[in-house]
């Protein structure tokens, strides 16, 4: 083997030529696998990727592995964490071939992806960190303690990880779908209920509420003649859209700061909830109003309010915030909609919880264990029902 060196070789007497160097003077030459440079008396200087026992020199004769930010490391002198390491810390490199042999849960050219279990068992997704939504639905983040609601919530996306985040494209969780539930999806899910025991507190009054939702619209006049869908998500994560329906409400005849009744809306809103498959909405109450901003046709602002309170059997207690579908979806597309675009003013429109609900919601009604296998409540003695929240005998 030849190397190419920097003084002057034991048996020639220049710079800088080939030569055949003792190997037990210069214990380099041991490596069948590259050509190494020398300097300062013996040292190697190995090619990019190759060393020694995981660090850079010796004789040349090991693969280094790919690096990536640490899972978990220790913090250097200046504090900071999440340093380079390789295999990330979570693999054991392969001299030999110079790649990572990852730990269990870990994957990738430098283990830098954590593994979902099982892969999501056939009933989920993957996902990093920035694909992972906050809450069910928009308005759980928009509709929180720190703004009342009052971010526009209407047609926007979720919030998901910042971007700064170190392992925003690199932690990953399962995102299940509908019906199914768990860390890897493996668990069918059970219909929520009120607890019945609870509800006897008020059958004997008046006074009790269901969960009411108000669907704030602000934007122009023109937007009369276009149509919407809502979207219901249900407890079990189903997600159910309405057909279309006219914003329309001639009812508003101009009357400046007046709140009207829209009976019309409030009946299509009706229908189209109560129309959803399954029966997944047995029975909502619908009311809606609307009022103009000015008489001026060119001006005029209207603000509509349309305000459903689930009272059904199948909604009892809270419910996720329903989603307005304000896109236009044309020929091909379902449901066939125009959108309301162009018209509203998303800052100043939202959905919100109006009235909290005297029920609850709770798997099985809390009066049940869930069967995860079928996703059917197993009820306990003196209660039946799709989530156990009827009485059949009083102890």
């Amino acid at each position: 083997m030849t190397a190419r060196l920097l003084f002057p070789c034991p048996t020639q007497a220049v710079f800088s030529v080939v030569c055949s160097p003792l190997p037990s003077l210069l214990p380099c030459f041991s490596s069948p696998i590259l050509l190494p440079y020398l300097q300062n008396q013996d040292v190697c200087e190995c090619y990019d990727n190759w060393g020694m026992g995981g660090a850079v020199g010796g004789d040349c004769s090991d693969r280094l592995c790919p690096f990536e930010l640490a899972w978990v490391d220790a913090p250097n002198a200046d504090g900071s964490v999440h340093n380079y390491a390789e295999c990330s810390a979570k693999g054991v490199c392969d001299r030999a071939t110079g790649e990572c042999d990852c730990l269990d849960g870990y994957e990738g050219k430098a283990c830098a992806r954590q593994v979902c279990k099982a892969g999501c068992n056939g009933h989920g997704t993957c996902a990093y960190m920035d694909q992972i939504p906050f809450g069910t639905v928009y308005g759980d983040w928009a509709y929180n303690a720190a703004n009342q609601g009052q971010l526009g919530t209407v047609g926007a996306v979720r919030m998901t990880t910042p971007e700064d985040a170190w392992d925003f494209e690199r932690a990953r969780a399962c995102i299940c779908d509908s019906e199914w539930t768990g860390i890897s999806c493996d668990k069918k899910s059970c219909p929520h209920g009120s607890d019945s025991m609870f509800l006897r507190e008020y059958y004997d009054s008046a006074d009790y509420f269901d969960q009411t939702q108000a669907i704030t619209l602000f934007g122009k006049l023109a937007w009369a003649t276009q149509t919407f869908a809502l979207t219901f998500t249900s407890r079990t994560n189903q997600t159910f859209t309405t057909v279309p329906i006219s914003l329309a409400c001639p009812e508003n005849n101009g009357a400046t700061s007046v709140l009207t009744p829209c009976t019309g809306l409030a009946s299509r809103v009706n229908d189209a909830l109560e129309g959803l498959p399954n029966g997944v909405v047995d029975s909502v109450t619908v009311t809606a109003t609307s009022s103009r901003s000015t008489n001026d046709v060119l001006t005029a602002i209207d603000t509509t309010v349309i305000s459903v309170t689930f009272d059904g059997d199948n909604v009892q207690g809270r419910q996720n915030l329903l989603e307005l579908d304000i896109d236009p979806c044309a020929a091909g597309c379902t449901p066939l909609v125009s959108g309301l675009l162009g018209n509203l003013v998303q800052a100043n429109s939202h959905v919100r919880q109006a009235q909290a609900a005297d029920f609850n919601t709770y798997e099985c009604g809390r009066r049940g264990k869930c069967d995860y296998d079928t996703g059917v409540c197993a009820c306990f003695e003196g209660f039946t029902g799709a989530a156990c929240s009827t009485i059949t005998a009083l102890i």
